[in-house]
């Protein structure tokens, strides 16, 4: 082909036909221009696809993250809406002096911790990967607000609850606890004695205030992971 053309050029030149010879050769360079362009468009279409596919497979996955995580969240905020209620019963119990064995079971259920850890290797991946691999802006903030904000909230507050644990209560257990099985059942060894203390019922309230904003931040990741999800879909679709 590049022959082909090379003769045309040549006959025109020899036939001293210099005008038609530089339209022939805009219209040589436009071709190529042409066939530049297609290829840019073709390499364009080409990265869109890619891109898109990317965005269609890390999202599927995100998904699948949050998911287990409105999975394992539920469980922990049922968990710990349980102690909460709980904490109130043994509350009312005390200042009715009625210190049965329903108060061992029950503080078994108060006196806890929550453990929640998030699935997000998705979202890691992503992140290296470049966070505008996302096309759509809005699903990209409320991503970010949930990953580096709302989880970070969450574990902030599970880890005061189980800083409350180990430096106030596990003292307790050391000095006052007969028996002590964790999420089961807690036998003091005076229960009179403990139960009289003016101490223990305010030592219950502040752990009683502390979990509940680790509710509150759970709650929050849960309607968080409700729009993400939402969103998701949306984008996949």
């Amino acid at each position: 082909m590049v022959a082909f053309f090379r003769k045309i050029r040549q006959s025109l030149l020899g036939q001293n036909k210099v005008t038609r010879y530089l339209v022939y050769a805009m219209g040589e360079i436009a071709l190529v221009m042409i066939g530049i362009l297609l290829a840019l468009q073709v390499n364009n279409w080409n990265e869109t696809k890619k891109n898109r596919d990317f965005e269609k497979e890390i999202l599927g996955l995100i998904d699948q993250n949050l998911m287990k995580d409105s999975i394992l969240i539920t469980a922990e905020l049922s968990d710990a809406r349980m102690g909460n209620t709980l904490t109130d019963s043994l509350l009312k119990q005390i200042n009715l002096r009625n210190y049965d064995e329903r108060l061992n079971d029950w503080m078994g259920k108060i006196i806890t911790f929550q453990r929640f850890k998030s699935q997000s290797s998705a979202f890691e991946v992503l992140k290296s990967k470049g966070i505008d691999n996302i096309s759509n802006k809005e699903l990209q903030l409320v991503l970010m607000e949930y990953y580096d904000q709302t989880l970070f909230k969450v574990y902030q507050a599970n880890e005061d609850v189980q800083h409350f644990f180990e430096y106030d209560w596990v003292p307790v257990a050391k000095a006052q606890f007969s028996s002590f099985i964790y999420l089961e059942k807690i036998e003091p060894r005076n229960p009179k004695e403990f139960f009289d203390d003016p101490s223990t019922p305010v030592l219950f309230k502040m752990y009683q205030d502390n979990r509940s904003g680790s509710i509150r931040r759970m709650e929050k990741a849960l309607e968080d992971i409700s729009t993400l999800r939402v969103l998701i879909k949306q984008q996949s679709s």
